[in-house]
């Protein structure tokens, strides 16, 4: 009778814990996207003023040689009036833009 009880006991300790461990998990992940959020409005790459160095570690699929054509296609054409602008540069494709987009600024 008192293994009964205590396994009984036992049972709804457990299931208490488990519902507190799974009401508490969305509001961690809340608070996870939330910080990231604040990291990625940071760290938003201004294409009008960044350099070689700044492009390449600061965007995803840009290395030095896409950083650099970025830097002439700026240098010769004047800054970017959008971030839709960088297709005309040379080895920029959609993709590579789409990978970027939240991470690119024009002002």
């Amino acid at each position: 009778m008192l293994k009964l009880k205590l396994s009984s006991l036992l049972f709804a300790c457990l299931a208490a814990l488990s519902v507190a461990v799974s009401a508490a998990e969305p509001v961690k992940s809340k608070a996870q996207s939330v910080a990231a959020e604040h990291v990625a409005k940071a760290a938003k790459v201004n294409i009008n003023n960044a350099d070689v160095e700044t492009l390449q570690d600061g965007l995803v699929g840009i290395g030095k040689v896409k950083a650099e054509a970025i830097v002439q296609y700026r240098d010769a054409n004047g800054p970017f009036a959008s971030v839709d602008e960088l297709l005309e540069v040379k080895g920029i494709g959609a993709s590579t833009l789409d990978k970027n987009r939240d991470r690119l600024s024009v002002n």
